[in-house]
């Protein structure tokens, strides 16, 4: 049986195991795929533990995506520009390293009907979480799309790693002078429970909201986008399965169906 890892610290929270068995039970597939707790210095150790063991491919969560990155022998061009991997293929003796953070998120802006190209996208945050979207974003085409941070220069250095005129940086504060059609959070604050440092008026001039992170409650920044009208209002949770649906597929060559996953895991957050 093919052997698959989620590595973490913590992990214990993690989801994947039953998304991609559920992925391997649609599709017939042999997978053994389990949760792996990581001590902070033996990430590497249990990489290559695994791949002595037939290990075919992992997943890698907080806080190993960089290390991941610097393991590996093979980058997509994705990874490269997100300086951080969260899906490994073991192969031949090589490893090789991608990040679907962002084909997870277009699937699911997409799988909500969100019109992407042409569109003004606000990108807020600076963080992994930001650097991991980027390049799938601008693949569809968008008119804009500004990444706002509280430190300008994060959000620039981001911005300069891509030859390309629709891509911008600001602060949160610039934002009020302009209006988005769609503004993704990728900050800590829809985990903190801290509202975000935009605009009610910038909310409301927006037609779409989009938070990384999921739970049982909406966000507080979905809450209030909520409040202020705002016609579409989506959480993390397709994003999870989609860009786990993108590492199966690396994995397996096989393209899963992501609704009943998402059925089954919105159920258990009621």
């Amino acid at each position: 049986m093919d052997q698959y890892r989620v590595f973490g610290n913590p992990i214990a929270q993690s989801k994947s195991p039953f998304i991609h068995q559920q992925f391997a039970a649609q599709s017939k597939q042999l997978m053994n795929y389990q949760s792996e707790w990581v001590a902070l210095d033996q990430f590497e150790v249990t990489v290559q533990k695994l791949i002595a063991n037939k290990g075919k491919g992992a997943n890698v969560t907080a806080p190993f995506k960089e290390q991941a990155f610097a393991l590996c022998d093979k980058l997509s061009e994705r990874a490269k520009l997100a300086g951080a991997v969260n899906t490994l293929i073991f192969s031949q003796g090589s490893i090789y390293g991608d990040t679907t953070d962002g084909i997870g998120l277009v699937s699911d802006l997409l799988r909500h009907q969100v019109q992407l190209q042409n569109s003004k996208i606000l990108l807020l945050g600076a963080g992994g979480a930001a650097k991991g979207v980027v390049q799938s974003l601008l693949e569809q085409s968008p008119k804009s799309l500004t990444i706002a941070n509280r430190t300008l220069i994060k959000a620039q250095a981001i911005a300069q790693q891509y030859p390309n005129d629709a891509i911008e940086a600001i602060t949160f504060a610039d934002t009020e002078q302009i209006t988005f059609d769609i503004i993704i959070n990728a900050t800590s604050a829809g985990l903190s429970g801290d509202s975000l440092p935009i605009s009610d008026q910038t909310i409301k001039c927006s037609n779409t909201c989009y938070d990384m992170v999921y739970g049982k409650d909406q966000t507080a920044f979905l809450k209030q986008a909520q409040q202020l009208g705002v016609e579409h209002i989506i959480d993390g949770l397709g994003m999870l399965v989609g860009q786990a649906a993108a590492s199966f597929q690396l994995w397996t060559g096989i393209n899963p169906d992501v609704e009943p996953v998402l059925e089954s895991l919105r159920a258990q957050l009621t």
